[in-house]
């Protein structure tokens, strides 16, 4: 259900469209008696065509979780220092998309590389629509570089996987047996020396998870180091647990879904999805054949061109 926020971007963006392509009948006009020139004619069309594409791509999120926040968490693959250090790169960039769209961003976990980079690292995205425009996201990144870490100067090739789920709020109800909840508390490390927390603020949160379908078991295991303050720290662990929870439901929904409509192209979750030559100054999405030059401009989160690519081709796939 659309809330009362949601409705509202929906008018706003409408009435977007209305006033462009009424801006774009007057240039015309005025075109024909001599008043505007071709130029201003064609800066409307571009505005008017802006407006309608940019309204077709929020059409594209209509599934329940996409106008949610989001859970995005990115682990460094094989390869030591050089996929750590990808992995960091990867972080900055979200961040960097994340301030350029006006979300909020949060690091609700970190733990950093034992040389370089990170190791692993969970944030909160918050804001309208986050989820479905970072959703495509999930899978494998891989980096192709002549490394920094080599002594050789030889090209390498790094990967990390990136996981992106919704970040549920209290009107969303999650099935959560308190029973299989188990808590540890820890020491959360700081920069070192006089700053490093002496109090156990830091939580670990383990839930046994039985998959209601299939009886499969797993332990979920989250860890949140976000503040000083323990009782919040529980708080925003409970939280991801309960996006990761919705995120497994809404899946088994995408999956039986998916046997319905045996016939449209699926996407595996966890492959390979788009690949960073830094020497050859491309980058590719490999479901969509999207691809740039603007290899620093994508690292410093301008994805905007691969989000769209994804959601205009697999918009209703999940």
């Amino acid at each position: 259900m659309l809330t009362v926020k949601a409705l509202k971007n929906w008018i706003e963006l409408y009435k977007e469209v209305e006033g462009a392509i009424e801006e774009l009948n007057l240039a015309f006009d005025y075109a024909k008696e001599g008043v505007a020139s071709e130029e201003d004619v064609d800066t409307a069309y571009a505005h008017a065509k802006e407006s309608v594409e940019n309204l077709e791509f929020r059409n594209m999120l209509r599934e329940e979780a996409d106008q949610m926040s989001c859970v995005l968490k990115i682990n460094s693959g094989a390869g030591g220092t050089e996929s750590q250090d990808w992995a960091e790169m990867l972080m900055r960039m979200y961040i960097r998309w994340g301030e350029a769209n006006k979300y909020k961003v949060s690091v609700s976990n970190l733990l950093e590389g034992d040389e370089a980079g990170i190791k692993s690292v969970t944030m909160n995205i918050e804001g309208d629509y986050a989820y479905g425009y970072l959703k495509g996201e999930n899978g494998v990144h891989r980096l192709v570089r002549v490394s920094p870490y080599n002594a050789q100067g030889k090209r390498m090739t790094s990967f990390a996987s990136v996981f992106v789920t919704p970040l549920v709020d209290n009107t969303i109800e999650v099935n959560i047996n308190q029973a299989c909840i188990s808590w540890d508390t820890f020491r959360s490390s700081g920069a070192g020396g006089q700053n490093v927390n002496k109090v156990e603020s830091g939580v670990r949160l383990r839930y046994q998870y039985k998959d209601p379908y299939d009886g499969s078991e797993e332990e979920i295991l989250i860890e949140n180091t976000e503040t000083r303050d323990q009782p919040k720290n529980r708080e925003n662990a409970m939280r991801q647990l309960r996006s990761i929870l919705y995120d497994k439901e809404m899946q088994h929904r995408m999956a039986e879904k998916a046997k319905v409509e045996a016939g449209k192209k699926k996407i595996e979750w966890g492959s390979q999805i788009r690949s960073y030559v830094f020497d050859d100054r491309r980058v590719k999405d490999h479901r969509t054949n999207y691809q740039t030059s603007d290899v620093n401009g994508v690292m410093d989160g301008k994805i905007d061109g691969f989000i769209k690519a994804y959601l205009m081709e697999f918009a209703g796939e999940g």
